[in-house]
């Protein structure tokens, strides 16, 4: 058994203070003074206690670039990170498109047993965006992300066949990398004043919001639930919106460095700033974290990109996109949602249901699944160094308040600062 000690725990009707009982991978009671039988016993004094976060965004890496990351690397960070359940993206090589490489992930991902891991396929064949896949035999494989992340659809009557087939499928949902190409190549990242004192070629945001418009009548066509992939420009945001307005199944992301950066930190030409999509204007920064405060953005998810140090220690220009972000994903949030419940909502409760974790997102009652997250929101500390095979976050030596005490995952510690006892 596990006790965890006199946290602040979120259940059925809020924060309560008190102790949370695990036996098995369940949740047996809550409430004051639970005893001190347990086998192990986790201190949650100043900590809040709740479901497990839950990441709709990781790169793995897996198959194909492990040297990066791979699915056991890849779990640990998760769970040091609070996470209980992640999507791995198909932009892998191969791309994963076929039913027996999602059952390799899945199968690998439950081997190592830290997280559940779930994996997304691939929208179109090989991500070519020529043909779509046979959505339905992933489907019956366990896929409920569709998304050729890392590239747009963009052949409107490609995505439109897609999104029909996939809207049959129960659960299921189309994610989209918004971005049109033709208005973003030779881009490096966002084009505005700093892009032009620096010489180095932009990406308009526009090029995000011509795909999320056109996408956008699509979903009116054909009914598909549609989740728009790391939001980072006001207009995108202000689509989403109306969207939700109309009463579109449409939900969004953000990423952690998006609510945390703009444009201004790339002046150095720090490739540890260069992400896909780039960091906007400070006026964006300040548009995404408002509608993740609004219930505009449902979820926050990390984008976890692992790079070697060899292929970030290059020319602006000429480094790959992406950062580390699954250790460091709560505390950013934690630094932009001063409400608890909230935090919650946007790392773990609205994310498991948008991506069909049954057993994740739950509240903290009796007879749920242990699938927990221990979490300090007053503790500081500075990154250094990674449970990730990379390194490759733009966080390394910068303060950051709200840390991961323990994650417990399918009622095991996966993880717990300082070690597991």
């Amino acid at each position: 058994m596990i006790l965890i000690r006199g946290g602040q725990i979120l259940g059925g009707q809020g924060l309560v203070d008190g102790d949370v009982l695990v036996e098995g991978t369940v949740i047996v009671a809550v409430g004051p003074d639970l005893g001190s039988g347990a086998d192990l016993v986790i201190e949650a004094g100043g900590c809040l206690v709740g479901p497990g976060f839950v990441d709709l965004h990781v790169h793995l890496r897996e198959p194909g670039e492990a040297w990066k990351e791979d699915i056991e690397s890849g779990s640990r960070a998760a769970a040091a990170g609070g996470f209980t359940a992640v999507v791995a993206m198909p932009n892998t090589d191969p791309p994963i498109d076929d039913p027996k490489v999602v059952g390799k992930v899945i199968r690998r991902g439950a081997e190592v047993g830290l997280v559940d891991v779930a994996c997304a396929a691939a929208l179109t064949m090989g991500r070519a965006g020529m043909a779509p896949s046979d959505v339905e035999s992933l489907y019956r494989a366990g896929v409920r992300v569709f998304s050729d992340d890392g590239d747009s659809v963009e052949d409107a009557g490609v995505l439109r066949d897609v999104m029909r087939r996939v809207a049959r499928l129960e659960g299921a949902l189309v994610a989209q990398h918004a971005e049109d190409t033709s208005l973003s190549a030779d881009g490096h990242m966002h084009e505005g004043p700093v892009s032009n004192r620096l010489e180095v070629g932009g990406m308009p945001a526009d090029a995000e919001m011509s795909i999320v418009a056109r996408d956008l009548d699509l979903v009116t066509e054909t009914g598909v639930a549609y989740h728009c992939q790391h939001i980072s420009g006001a207009g995108t945001v202000d689509l989403i919106r109306q969207a939700k307005v109309r009463g579109l199944p449409v939900t969004a992301e953000v990423t952690p460095h998006h609510l945390s950066f703009d444009d201004n930190a790339v002046n150095g030409r720090d490739t540890g700033f260069k992400m896909y999509p780039p960091l906007r204007s400070r006026k964006d920064r300040d548009s995404v974290r408002a509608a993740l405060l609004d219930g505009t953005i449902d979820v926050v998810a990390s984008d976890h990109a692992p790079h070697s140090p060899d292929e970030k220690s290059v020319a602006f220009e000429e480094a790959p996109r992406g950062v580390i972000g699954l250790e460091t994903a709560a505390a950013v949030v934690n630094g932009v949602v001063s409400d608890p419940v909230l935090l919650f909502r946007v790392l773990s409760t609205n994310p498991a249901h948008i991506g069909g974790f049954d057993r994740h997102g739950r509240a903290v009652m009796p007879g749920e699944p242990a699938n927990l997250v221990v979490f300090d929101p007053q503790s500081e500390w500075v990154p250094g160094e990674f449970a990730s095979k990379s390194s490759n976050s733009p966080y390394i030596g910068r303060t950051l308040r709200g840390r991961v005490a323990a994650t417990i995952h399918e009622g095991d510690l996966s993880y717990r600062h300082g070690g597991a006892e």
